[in-house]
């Protein structure tokens, strides 16, 4: 299938930020172990790679700073150039400044501005000191880092610089056949061409003309020409295929060796593996997706009595010389039909994903309407239980792993310790859990303000922890785990911890507290994200100014999550933030309040009692010796008594408090698609969302952590409001 130049550009900017994203975190890496020889490569390799797919859009600026990178990564890779805290330094903005290039790529910008010209200059003369031989020449450092000037050499047999002769130089021939549609979809055959000169010396190049027709009949958007080409590198294959990924769909693209017996050599020094493909790729003959074209014309040419041998599609296709094959042959043990199918992975455009969940969403409402009737019952449960393999296979296309978003922190970690002269090592677990992508998205920015919260707050100076006897350097933990449905993220450090008092008396002085009260910890606490509240004695770039924690609960009560806070003083604190695993479909539990109804998300409810008949004047009840208190959900959103004789409670846990919620009648279980209120409703408390029931009523769904906050707040006020009632009629009396 063809694609458009437009296409092509997007898939470029995608694969151009994971490449960068990657880059920045072998830096990191290779900060603390500079002797990391495959970080180094990978990272080298990012940065080829990265130079490569811009070249092919003609995007000369990126290509020449990308140029310099490589180059010196290349130095590094050779051992002629140290890895140090300086150099990383230098490399960690150059990765910023390469971003910004994209990113303004993705704008539609092709050129760069002004500023980013003038600080890439200003990069290129921090460059300059660590090429070798910097010091000879450091009077003119900006001319030993001057960037290339063009994407690629001219097209021509000989590169504009000589590949010096060194071990692992290998020679290919190369047939490319390129698709009739190649122009038309925005791809040049000659700027390919021109980019292999990078990867070494293009020995030979010769033009197969045969398919052109009369002039009379020439399309000026048509390619016709076909081209071979001998290329000698140290470049491993996979390498030289990646230069014509955006062509491969549509052209016939063949990379073979021309010395064979290198391959043949190294072949039978490996150890003995399973599978012929095994054996192919771990020697370089044959890159992972020659292997998966070969399998999949194996397939299409499988015969009645049993399928074509993988070899003889190798030979005949012309991706793998007959005597590398027959080597690879000696070494397998297993038939050809016994390698297993490996796991793949696709790039999926979230607007499909979304509207694929709104359709499942749109079958779940219809599945409800089919409940309200007692005929189909068998056709109504095949019905139920195939929309639950569709609802869960739907939301697991949407799940990734948190442990991408995570590592990002360890740049930043490092910039702030920077900043603040501190030193912490940052420990990551639970990164394999996965979430949402939306909400991993969203959840980014609540994350920054709690670990630059912890750098600046909760971890002291060096010198403040050898004076409590703590080691200089402190320790930052991000953890993520799964807990009862929901995805638990945690911000750890064991800094100075939480001041208690201190944060208390803070809230006295702001009136957010009466005087006197009795708080618990976790009350305390929580006083922290209430806006405006800081207990920094001086303002800094980073906090003081009592913004930032009350935008991470706001945001985090968005994504119907909640955030608590542990802390010992002297030792740390750790601040907890629980989320649901999506934002599409959630399973919830159904009851009837007067002539209403609401879903309470089922992750919250632990069970269902009758309510006694002697608590109903009360607040509370008792629960197998427990007190529990219970919000009366006719009071609290002003619905009419129906005067219903026997109510229920339905029990819910949120951070470990249990509340009951009283309700006329119980539903049970209900899979529920949630529909937001719109910005109309944008400030409505303890309800965040709505869903659509098979009768065609709109049922609310509680949010169970603020509904509980929100009566613990009227309760607290209402009781202090008696209080003090009882003791100014104290001492009226008196």
């Amino acid at each position: 299938m063809a694609f458009d130049a437009d296409e092509a550009l997007d898939i470029f900017i995608t694969e151009a930020r994971e490449l960068l994203e990657s880059f920045e975190e072998g830096l990191l890496q290779l900060e603390a172990d500079p002797d990391d020889a495959e970080t180094i490569n990978a990272i080298f390799r990012s940065a080829h790679t990265l130079k490569g797919s811009s070249g092919l859009f003609g995007l000369h600026h990126l290509v020449g700073f990308a140029h310099v990178v490589e180059t010196l990564l290349g130095h590094v890779r050779e051992g002629t150039v140290r890895v140090t805290p300086e150099l990383i330094s230098v490399l960690l903005p150059c990765a910023d400044h390469i971003t910004r290039y994209v990113e303004g790529v993705a704008e539609g910008r092709l050129e760069p501005s002004p500023g980013e010209a003038a600080e890439a200059e200003a990069l290129l003369v921090r460059l300059a000191p660590f090429e070798p031989g910097a010091a000879a020449t450091a009077d003119t450092p900006a001319e030993s880092a001057a960037p290339a000037e063009s994407a690629a050499p001219a097209l021509s047999a000989a590169p504009a610089e000589e590949v010096p002769e060194r071990a692992g130089l290998r020679a290919w021939r190369l047939r490319l056949r390129f698709g009739s549609d190649c122009l038309r979809n925005g791809m040049d055959p000659l700027s390919l061409l021109r980019y292999l000169g990078s990867l070494g010396t293009v020995d030979r190049i010769a033009v197969d003309d045969s398919a052109l027709p009369e002039v009379s009949d020439m399309d000026p958007e048509t390619s016709y020409l076909a081209f071979d080409a001998e290329l000698s590198t140290e470049a491993p294959k996979s390498e030289i295929e990646s230069v014509f990924d955006f062509v491969r769909e549509d052209s016939d693209i063949r990379i073979v060796p021309r010395d064979h017996d290198e391959f043949v050599g190294r072949i039978e020094s490996m150890p003995d593996r399973d599978r012929l493909g095994d054996v192919l790729q771990e020697s370089g003959a044959v890159t992972p997706g020659e292997m998966d074209e070969a399998l999949r014309i194996q397939r299409e040419r499988t015969r009645g009595e049993g399928p074509v041998p993988i070899g003889q599609v190798l030979i005949e296709e012309g991706i793998v010389p007959p005597a590398v094959v027959e080597a690879a042959l000696s070494k397998q043990r297993r038939t050809a039909d016994s390698r297993s199918s490996d796991t793949q992975t696709i790039r999926i455009d979230a607007g499909r994903l979304d509207r694929l969940i709104d359709l499942v969403g749109e079958l779940v409402i219809a599945q409800a309407g089919i409940s309200i009737t007692d005929h189909l019952s068998e056709a109504q449960g095949e019905v139920t239980r195939l929309i639950d393999e569709v609802r869960h296979s739907a939301l697991a296309l949407r799940m990734v792993p948190i442990g991408m978003t995570l590592r990002r922190f360890e740049r930043v970690v490092r910039d702030v310790c920077v900043d603040l002269g501190k030193e912490v090592h940052l420990t990551i677990t639970g990164g394999d859990a996965e979430m949402d992508k939306a909400l991993v998205e969203r959840i980014s920015d609540p994350l920054m303000h709690l670990v630059r919260n912890s750098l600046d707050h909760g971890i002291e100076s060096p010198d403040d922890r050898r004076k409590a006897g703590k080691p200089a350097q402190g320790q930052l933990r991000l953890n993520a785990y799964h807990d009862a449905g929901n995805i638990v993220i945690e911000v750890s450090d064991d800094g100075r911890g939480l001041d208690r008092d201190r944060i208390l008396a803070k809230a006295v002085d702001r009136g957010l507290v009466p005087q006197g009260a009795t708080l618990t910890d976790h009350e305390v606490y929580d006083l922290i994200f209430e806006p405006g509240f800081s207990t920094a004695d001086k303002i800094s770039n980073l906090s003081g100014r009592g913004v930032g924690m009350d935008v991470v609960r706001r945001n985090v009560a968005a994504l119907r999550g909640s955030i608590e806070v542990d802390s010992v003083r002297g030792q740390g604190a750790t601040i907890r933030i629980r989320l649901p695993l999506t934002l599409a479909i959630i399973d919830g539990f159904l009851v009837g309040v007067g002539g209403s109804s609401f879903i309470v998300p089922l992750d919250r409810v632990t069970e269902c009692v009758e309510f006694p008949t002697d608590d109903r004047d009360r607040d509370h009840m008792n629960l197998r010796g427990e007190v529990l208190p219970f919000i009366r959900l006719s009071q609290l959103f002003g619905l009419d008594d129906d005067g219903v004789r026997r109510q229920s409670v339905v029990v819910v846990e949120q951070s470990g408090q249990r509340t009951g919620l009283v309700v006329d009648a119980l539903l049970g279980e209900f899979q529920t698609v949630i529909k937001p209120l719109g910005p109309l409703f944008s400030t409505l408390k303890c309800v965040s969302g709505s869903t659509i029931l098979g009768n065609g009523d709109v049922a609310l769904i509680l949010d169970v952590g603020p509904l509980v906050t929100e009566y613990a707040d009227l309760e607290r006020t209402r009781y202090a409001g008696a209080g003090n009632s009882d003791r100014r009629l104290a001492a009226a009396r008196s």
